[in-house]
């Protein structure tokens, strides 16, 4: 009669992991590194939702402003707003953001308890490792926009990672954070297919008269 009994408590020893994985899964944001990551607003208020974490280190977000609330980096990290921490704040809880510039970008810094370390959203080379550690998914959902953050130094967790604190909000846009790629198309622009062919041509011509020259010539 044990056996049964037995089963049925390996079963729920095997199945807890699972389950508790269910229970605490957080958004899944794009691991492209060639996407725009530079969060911008479209309005002067904003309402944030925290959406979960599965980190270990404790990691607090805040939106960086100056000692007159205006959203920018003065280096004084104590003008910071906090906003969220990754373990202390409720799943769905929101925060409320306003005296924003429309138009203006959204810079936000994880702070990571465990090792000391700030990590900023937007450009790579704001971080002291030279790493992206903020995903941006402006087509998360209808009306909403994801930011994921990353607290690992020097090895962002691209596939598995970006998910130690993520947030979600509207009114956002998009830009591009570092100077894209050149082109590789060579499939040449209008102008620049007309300057060929009138170069074409006239080496064409050019070719026609010396032939009749050569021809008179001989003659």
């Amino acid at each position: 009669m044990k056996h049964p009994m037995y089963l049925a408590l390996i079963l729920a020893v095997l199945m807890t992991p699972a389950l508790a994985a269910t229970a605490f899964a957080i958004p899944v944001v794009p691991m492209d590194l060639t996407a725009p990551n530079v969060v911008l607003t479209n309005a002067d208020r904003l309402t944030l939702t925290y959406e979960g974490t599965e980190a270990t280190y404790s990691s607090d977000l805040y939106l960086m402003r100056d000692s007159f609330g205006r959203n920018t980096d003065d280096g004084d990290l104590s003008n910071d707003l906090l906003i969220f921490n990754n373990h202390l704040s409720a799943v769905g809880s929101t925060f409320d953001i306003d005296n924003i510039d429309p138009g203006s970008e959204l810079l936000f810094r994880l702070y990571v308890h465990d090792t000391g370390y700030n990590f900023y959203s937007g450009q790579r080379t704001r971080n002291i490792d030279r790493r992206v550690h903020a995903m941006f998914d402006g087509d998360w959902k209808e009306g909403y926009s994801l930011v994921s953050f990353e607290d690992l130094y020097g090895t962002p967790q691209y596939g598995l990672g970006y998910n130690d604190l993520s947030f979600s909000f509207r009114n956002t846009g998009t830009a591009p954070a570092e100077v894209p790629a050149q082109r590789t198309s060579e499939v040449p622009e209008p102008r620049t297919a007309s300057l060929l062919l009138l170069g074409v041509a006239g080496m064409v011509a050019f070719g026609r008269r010396r032939g009749q020259r050569l021809s008179t010539n001989l003659d």
